[in-house]
């Protein structure tokens, strides 16, 4: 009997999903709200049953079996999870694969033990994922201890140096380049506001901060340009440290940090030692199709 495969990526801004049948095609992709894998906090739970009651909402056929990846996932929301899931899609609990967001990312990316995989956003990880099913990370310690090459990173660094150069001068000097563009994402050029924005703000705000940095690199700012290249260096880094510890394996890079600027993956490529790559990935998608590989040729026998 033919089904359909249901794959959710389940994100603080937003929550995707995709429906597939057997062979693989897609018959329905959208969105709802974003939400967290963090089930022990009331208020993210309520959300979290909110999204996946509105992805429910909109499918209308059977689901046989269905793969979700959530950030801020911990193995203890399982059970909550799957109640949800249940409840919401009348899906068999044992047809439910849930995991975090970066694994997700790298099972629909390669087979276990079969790469590398670092990932670049508002922050940076970088995991293996074992044959046995273990997951190794490196990385992925939050914007105030490291993330070294994300966007939080990317974010504070610029922000550092440009005050650095207040500090030493009285004003940005050969930098203005990059302070303008700072300050036009702030606001404003006044020292309180920039401090209520990084301050005041969450990861996320302070995250956004690598789009102007990537703007001032490309209206030629020295500056903003050396910072993209040392952000690419802390990238390799990441995926050196996995070939060094878990094998001469290809390195996936993904995240929006891949899309600031061209110079990013060109320093990645310069200073990996081993293959590179820079997939586009829609992790719903891919859950999704997950979910058939998974669960389909079971179908029969269960």
């Amino acid at each position: 009997m033919g089904g359909y495969f249901l794959g959710g990526d389940i994100g603080g801004t937003a929550s995707r999903f995709v429906l597939c049948d057997e062979a693989g095609n897609v018959v329905k992709r959208g969105a709802s709200a974003g939400a967290t894998g963090h089930t022990f906090n009331t208020e993210s739970r309520e959300r979290l049953a909110a999204s996946i009651a509105a992805i429910a909402a909109e499918i209308s056929v059977p689901v046989e079996a269905a793969v979700f990846g959530l950030t801020g996932y911990g193995p203890r929301a399982r059970g909550d999870i799957e109640a949800m899931l249940v409840a919401a899609l009348d899906v068999r609990r044992e047809r439910i694969f849930i995991s975090d967001d970066i694994e997700l990312a790298y099972r629909c990316l390669f087979q276990p033990g079969e790469g590398h995989l670092v990932s670049a956003g508002t922050g940076s990880i970088a995991v293996h994922l074992e044959k046995d099913g273990g997951l190794f990370r490196i990385g992925g310690r939050g914007i105030l201890i490291d993330d070294a090459g994300s966007g939080g990173w990317i974010g504070l660094a610029a922000v550092r140096a440009l005050y650095r150069r207040i500090d030493e001068e009285g004003a940005p000097g050969d930098m203005q380049g990059l302070a303008d563009a700072l300050y036009a994402t702030v606001g404003a050029d006044d020292w309180s506001d920039m401090r209520a924005y990084i301050y005041g703000g969450d990861r996320g705000q302070i995250g956004a901060l690598a789009r102007p940095v990537a703007d001032a690199a490309k209206a030629g700012d020295p500056y903003a340009l050396a910072l993209l290249v040392e952000a690419g260096a802390a990238l390799a880094r990441l995926g050196n440290i996995l070939i060094a510890r878990k094998g001469a394996h290809p390195v996936a890079f993904i995240g929006g940090v891949l899309r600031l600027h061209p110079v990013i993956a060109e320093t990645i490529r310069r200073e990996l030692e081993g293959e590179a790559r820079f997939p586009i990935l829609d992790q719903a998608e891919g859950a999704a199709r997950l979910a058939c590989a998974l669960f389909s040729r079971t179908e029969q026998t269960d």
